[in-house]
């Protein structure tokens, strides 16, 4: 693993226990650019991994609660005369920062879950004709709860579709839970310190993009899309962000492995949570396609590793 992404795993796991892979993954996403969606139940750990994950880098950090009460101007920002200079000036939103929690984002209403679409697709909000760009490094990461549906509005898929990846946190075992009623970070507050700048942060960006893909791994790739367009359970498959995003997540992955290619393992670790949350799955599908994530899994089941290819099989 690299220095700077063990440094950094080690810093956030001072206050997170027992959860290496959503860790890695959201370091990851973090280094594509990319936005995360957190979907769990509530008291898992979602909001304070994203914070721990914003204290580790010293970047601008802006949560905001979501709820029907919020406005699209909370987050996007508006315009107002200066009674000294007669003329309009911006107010800056919520958004402006480096990483933004968008906290239960299922609890605000339609309108507002669209101001983000711009921001999260262009990095950039648009106020009375205005275009203001967002700091870089941009990071929106969003949290909901999938059980608790009651005073909740949907996700749209074009926003779904916006986040590179959605992870779940999950229980802890029975052990790494007994060892969190004695953590340090339960008893007294840990400030965590920052590990790496901004600017670091966008170095590490430039030399994923650097990550080397053998034409065989991208048509592995494509072959799980294509896939996904052509079965009759599947009634909306992915896109080509979809595509993108697998490509690029698995470069993340092999670049905090330490590697300068991408294999098909790395393309196998995070394609469940690229691609899952982007399909909608038909009424009349198969017991096999419970869930979205059942389906990608029963998908990559059936279509042969690129070494199979490359010998013939």
């Amino acid at each position: 693993m690299k220095r700077e992404i063990k440094d950094l795993v080690d810093n956030i796991e001072k206050v997170i226990i027992g959860k290496r892979d959503p860790v890695l993954k959201i370091i990851a996403a973090m280094l594509c650019g990319g936005h995360v969606l957190i979907e769990d139940v509530p008291g898992v750990g979602k909001t304070r991994l994203v914070a721990a994950l914003a204290s580790s880098v010293s970047g601008k950090f802006n949560r905001i609660q979501m709820t029907p009460d919020v406005m699209p101007s909370d987050i996007v920002g508006f315009t107002m005369i200066n009674p000294e200079t007669k003329s309009f000036e911006y107010r800056e939103g919520i958004a402006m920062c480096n990483f933004l929690l968008a906290d239960e984002i299922n609890r605000a209403s339609p309108k507002v879950q669209s101001s983000l679409l711009e921001i999260m697709d262009e990095r950039q909000v648009s106020i009375d004709s205005n275009t203001f760009a967002l700091p870089n490094p941009f990071m929106a990461l969003a949290t909901q709860n999938p059980v608790e549906t009651y005073g909740t509005y949907h996700l749209p898929e074009a926003q779904m579709d916006r986040f590179l990846i959605r992870i779940s946190m999950g229980y802890l075992s029975p052990g790494e839970e007994m060892s969190l009623m004695d953590s340090p970070a339960l008893v007294e507050k840990v400030e965590l310190e920052p590990v790496l700048t901004t600017a670091e942060v966008l170095s590490l960006q430039k030399k994923v993009k650097k990550v080397s893909t053998h034409v065989s791994v991208m048509e592995y790739i494509m072959d799980i899309v294509s896939a996904t367009r052509n079965d009759g359970n599947i009634k909306l498959g992915i896109s080509p962000r979809g595509t993108i995003g697998l490509s690029i997540m698995a470069k993340a992955m092999a670049f905090i492995m330490g590697r300068k290619f991408v294999t098909p393992d790395d393309v196998l670790s995070v394609a469940t949570c690229v691609l899952a949350h982007r399909l909608i799955l038909s009424p009349n599908r198969n017991e096999s396609y419970i869930t979205q994530e059942s389906a990608i899994n029963e998908i990559i089941s059936k279509i042969p590793l690129p070494e199979s290819k490359l010998a013939g099989g």
